[in-house]
């Protein structure tokens, strides 16, 4: 029988000792530059005996700062005597990505959060997408992978989720969503989107295990509302699951408003050019309402292409850079809950 192919990455901590732990998960890469060299992808480890675990991964696309910042600051402050259980915190899971401020690998070109399962043998993302996969996600009782719109998209910040073929578990993960406290958050149908089944919540969800994400914000940048979000989720999943006391918790600004993914969700460009937006992330949009328009500044005589919103729904994402090329994704939707 063959043996189960194995990760070659190396953690320099140990995942069942007790206290806090800080260092980096070693990516051996022989390069040019560095013939016996390694990635170093950072990662902490809190443990005080048994207990549940939970996972919190930032930085799966480089160009995404809000997680990062709120996973950087929970390793720093949480200590182990104030939990029950252990949280691993991948705070730059793609590191290269992450140190080059891009959306994919510079190294191998790969959108880390569409290889999952990854391949222990292959490109330096299939290897990191593949650690998560065997050593990470089976230790953990909850992911929460922490994104948001990158360099291309700014989004309403909002939490989110992906039913389970049975209730109960839809119903568990739901529960989940709730306490993470965001203004806003978004359930969608069982894989659902490009590539949904490749990501690291869809590998958590394959293997058995509840799994959350964000949308925290975007544009390249960091508000102090997406990181405000993202602070009091984590603590309140860790209070969730029993990790932190009850007094830990911190309550959300208001109740989450629950919405669906819209039957006409995106809305892509039509031309290349430079788009110019007639709506704006958490506005209210009805069909046939107008979402844009194409200018042709290189064809000063030539009119714009309007277009309009072909379904309604609430603006959950909008487009950020104004140059644009026929199929960008401009805006996205959803619709409220009943």
């Amino acid at each position: 029988m063959t043996a189960p192919k194995r990760s070659r990455l190396v953690p320099e901590v140990d995942f069942d000792r007790d206290g806090v732990q800080r260092g980096f998960v070693r990516l051996f890469h022989s390069t040019h530059a560095s013939a016996y060299g390694f990635i170093p992808i950072p990662i902490v480890v809190i443990r005080n005996g048994d207990g549940p675990t939970a996972l919190f991964v930032s930085g799966n696309h480089g160009d995404e700062y809000e997680g990062q910042v709120a996973l950087s600051e929970l390793a720093r402050e949480l200590r182990a005597e104030d939990i029950r259980g252990r949280v691993i915190i991948l705070p730059m899971a793609n590191y290269p990505a992450a140190m080059a401020g891009r959306r994919v690998s510079p190294i191998d070109d790969a959108n880390l959060n569409r290889i999952f399962p990854g391949d222990p043998d292959g490109t330096v993302s299939q290897q990191i997408a593949w650690f998560i996969t065997e050593q990470l996600i089976p230790r953990a009782d909850l992911v929460c992978d922490l994104h948001s719109g990158g360099s291309s998209l700014m989004y309403s910040p909002c939490a989110l989720m992906t039913k389970f073929a049975d209730e109960k578990r839809t119903e568990t993960l739901r529960q989940a969503l709730i306490a993470f406290g965001a203004p806003l958050a978004y359930i969608a149908e069982p894989a659902q989107g490009q590539g949904a089944d490749q990501t690291l919540g869809g590998v958590a969800a394959r293997q058995g295990v509840l799994a959350l994400g964000t949308e925290l914000g975007g544009a390249g940048t960091v508000t102090p509302a997406a990181v405000q979000m993202a602070r009091r989720g984590v603590r309140n999943l860790l209070v969730h699951l029993g990790i932190l006391p009850e007094s830990a918790r911190l309550a959300p600004p208001s109740p989450t408003r629950l919405l669906g993914v819209a039957p006409d969700a995106f809305l892509y460009a039509p031309e290349n050019g430079v788009f110019e937006p007639l709506a704006a992330p958490g506005d209210m949009v009805e069909a046939g309402q107008p979402a844009g328009r194409i200018h042709f500044p290189e064809s000063p005589g030539l009119a714009p292409v309007a277009f309009a919103f072909p379904g309604g729904g609430y603006v959950l994402c909008r487009r950020v850079p104004a140059r644009t090329m026929r199929g960008d994704c401009l805006f996205g939707l959803g619709v409220d809950l009943g």
